[in-house]
C-alpha cells in the first residue's frame, strides 16, 4: 500500500520544530503531539480552501520541518458502493491515474503549500491551543491518577466563590469551600497543603480535587511528623474528625517495647503540636487500640470514665454506663467526643448514666417477671427466680433441657417440667392466635415462610401493612426497625440481612431470564 505523498507542493519551515520544542517543555508534554496538534491545523486550513469533502491530510517531517499537504483518495471495488466520490473511487477509474493501484490502496495527490491568511492563521492557532492544552489536560491525568492519598504542597492561584484553585506547578487542583477546614481563609499566593482525594476526567477535562478535611489528611501529616508511623512500626488504625474542632487516633504498636502513643505526642507535644497547626488548631486525642471492642471504646471516650460496658453483636451497639457526673464528659459538646468515638470504633455507642442503666434493668425484669407470670401461670417468686437465672422469653423456658431448669434453687423435676409443659402449651396457643391475626390481616404465605421473619414480627408488619415479600423487599433498613415494637427491636445490619434475603428472588428471576434469552433460539431457527 502507498501512503507517502510525494515531493510536490513541499514547503519548508524549520522554525516550527523549534516552537514544538518550546511549546513542548513549557507544558510537560512530548513534543510528537504539539507537531501532531500542528499537522492538524494545517489540515483543517487545506479542506477550508479545497473543500471539507475532501480527505486531506498534512505531515511535517520530523527532523528539517518540511511541510507536505496531500489529498487522500481510497481505492474501491468496481462493485463497491461509493459513499464519497471525492474520497473513494473504483479501481477501474483510479487506474487512469495509477496503473498499478489494488484496492485498498490510496492514491495521493499532491496540494500546493496553503499561504495562510489572517483568519486561515486565526484558525489554526486556535486548533494548535486547543489540542495542546488537551494533550497537557492527557499528561496531567496521567499523572496524578495514581497519587490519590498523597498530600501534596501548592500555592492558591485564586479563589472562586469560596472554592480555592491550587497551582501544584504542573496542574492546578480544586480545594471546594466544604473540603477546607471551617474558618480557614486563603488569599492568593498563600501556601497550601492538602490530601488528593479524587482525580476525574470530566467534559472540560481533568479535574484533581483536594481535600483538608478528611481524615486520612490528618493521618498522613502525622506519618510525616512521626519516623515511627512512617516506618510502620506504629500504626494509624482509624480516624476521625471533626475538623477545626477536634480528632481522634487510634494508634497500634507493632514492637511490644514501644508505646503508641508517646512518640505521636513528640518531645513537649512537638509533633502533635505540629499537625495541630496545621489543622488550625484542631485538638486531637491520640489514643491506644485494642482489638477488644468493649476496651478500644473505653479508650476512645476518655477523658470520660466508664462504669461498665455491654456489647449486642448482632445490633452492631455497645451501651456504655457513665457515672451520672460524668455524663456532658463523655457525651461532649454537642455529642461530639461520643460521635467521634463512635466513627472511630464502628460501633453505635449508646450512653447512661448510673442512675439510668439502673432503672431501665429494673424496668425490663418486672416487664420479663410479668411475662412469664402471664404466660405459665405461676407467682412471682417463680418468676423472679427464672428471670434472674437469666430466662428471657417463654421459648428458653419450653425447650431448655430439663436438668438445667431443675437445677434452679427450689426447683425439682416435677416442677421444672409443669413449667416446660405450661411454656409449650402457651407457644401453641399463641401461634394459633398469631397465624388467626395474619390470616385476618392478609399476611402472604411467602412472607410467613421467609427464614427470619417469626410470626409475631410477620404480624407487625401486617399491621403496617407489609403483608407480601415484595412489600419487604421495597423498605430499607431504617424503616424496618422503625416498624417492629419493642420486644421485636433488631439492630439495622440485622434488618438490612433479612430484607436482602427478602429480595434474593429477584436476583434469582433475573438471572433465570437472562439464561432463557440465551438459549432462546434465533429468529428463523428451529427451536
Amino acid at each position: 500500500m502507498n501512503t507517502t505523498p510525494q515531493t510536490t507542493g513541499v514547503h519548508v519551515r524549520p522554525e516550527l520544530l523549534t516552537v514544538a520544542d518550546t511549546v513542548a517543555r513549557d507544558k510537560g508534554i512530548d513534543r510528537n503531539e504539539v507537531l501532531e496538534a500542528m499537522e492538524q491545523a494545517i489540515q483543517r486550513a487545506g479542506r477550508s480552501k479545497y473543500g471539507h469533502e475532501h480527505d486531506i491530510r498534512a505531515h511535517i517531517d520530523r527532523s528539517t520541518g518540511e511541510i507536505t499537504l496531500a489529498r487522500y483518495i481510497e481505492v474501491m471495488e468496481d462493485d463497491a458502493e461509493i459513499e464519497n466520490e471525492h474520497m473513494q473511487q473504483p479501481i477501474s477509474r483510479a487506474k487512469r491515474k495509477k496503473e498499478d493501484c489494488v484496492v485498498g490502496e490510496f492514491i495521493v495527490d499532491p496540494l500546493p503549500p496553503i499561504d495562510f491568511g489572517r483568519i486561515a492563521a486565526q484558525t489554526a492557532k486556535q486548533v494548535i491551543v486547543q489540542k495542546v492544552r488537551e494533550a497537557e489536560r492527557k499528561r496531567q491525568f496521567n499523572e496524578y491518577k495514581d497519587r490519590i492519598g498523597e498530600v501534596i504542597n501548592g500555592v492558591v492561584k485564586r479563589i472562586e466563590f469560596g472554592n480555592v484553585i491550587v497551582d501544584m506547578g504542573r496542574g492546578e487542583a480544586l480545594l471546594r469551600r466544604d473540603e477546607t477546614i471551617p474558618r480557614e481563609h486563603f488569599n492568593n499566593g498563600d501556601r497550601v497543603r492538602a490530601i488528593i482525594m479524587d482525580v476525574r476526567e470530566e467534559q472540560r477535562g481533568p479535574q484533581i480535587f483536594l481535600s483538608r478535611t478528611h481524615p486520612d489528611f490528618m493521618v498522613k501529616l502525622f506519618a510525616q511528623e512521626v519516623p515511627e508511623i512512617y516506618d510502620g512500626v506504629i500504626q494509624i488504625m482509624a480516624a476521625a474528625r471533626d475538623p477545626g474542632s477536634r480528632a481522634k487516633i487510634a494508634v497500634h504498636s507493632n514492637d511490644s517495647s514501644i508505646d503508641p502513643v508517646g512518640p505521636c505526642i513528640g518531645m513537649r507535644g512537638s509533633r502533635v503540636q505540629a499537625v495541630v497547626g496545621e489543622l488550625q488548631g484542631e485538638k486531637i486525642d491520640i489514643i491506644q487500640h485494642s482489638e477488644d471492642p468493649a476496651t478500644f471504646i473505653v479508650n476512645a471516650l476518655a477523658p470520660a470514665e466508664v462504669v461498665k460496658v455491654v456489647l449486642d453483636e448482632e445490633k452492631n451497639t455497645i451501651e456504655v454506663v457513665v457515672p451520672d457526673d460524668q455524663l456532658s464528659l463523655a457525651i461532649g459538646r454537642r455529642g461530639q467526643n461520643v460521635r467521634l468515638a463512635s466513627q472511630l470504633s464502628g460501633w453505635n455507642i449508646d450512653i447512661l448514666t448510673e442512675a439510668e442503666e439502673s432503672e431501665r434493668r429494673q424496668a425490663e425484669f418486672l416487664a420479663r417477671t410479668q411475662l412469664i407470670i402471664d404466660a405459665l401461670d405461676v407467682d412471682d417468686v417463680i418468676a423472679h427466680l427464672l428471670v434472674t437465672e437469666g430466662f428471657t422469653s417463654i421459648e428458653e423456658v419450653a425447650f431448655v433441657p430439663l436438668d438445667e431448669l431443675s437445677t434452679i434453687e427450689g426447683f425439682d423435676e416435677d416442677v421444672a417440667e409443669e413449667l416446660r409443659m405450661r411454656a409449650r402449651g402457651y407457644l401453641e396457643r399463641r401461634d394459633e392466635e398469631l397465624g388467626e391475626k395474619c390470616r385476618e390481616l392478609g399476611v402472604s404465605e411467602d412472607l410467613l415462610n421467609l427464614d427470619g421473619v417469626s410470626a409475631e414480627i410477620a404480624v407487625a408488619l401486617g399491621e403496617q401493612g407489609v403483608k407480601e415479600r415484595d412489600d419487604l423487599a421495597d423498605l430499607a433498613g431504617d424503616e424496618l426497625v422503625e416498624m417492629l415494637p419493642p420486644l421485636l427491636k433488631m439492630g439495622e445490619d440485622q434488618a438490612n440481612e433479612l430484607i436482602m434475603a427478602a429480595r434474593a428472588h429477584w436476583f434469582a428471576d433475573e438471572a433465570s431470564g437472562e439464561e432463557g434469552n440465551e438459549e432462546a433460539p434465533a429468529e428463523g431457527e428451529s427451536a
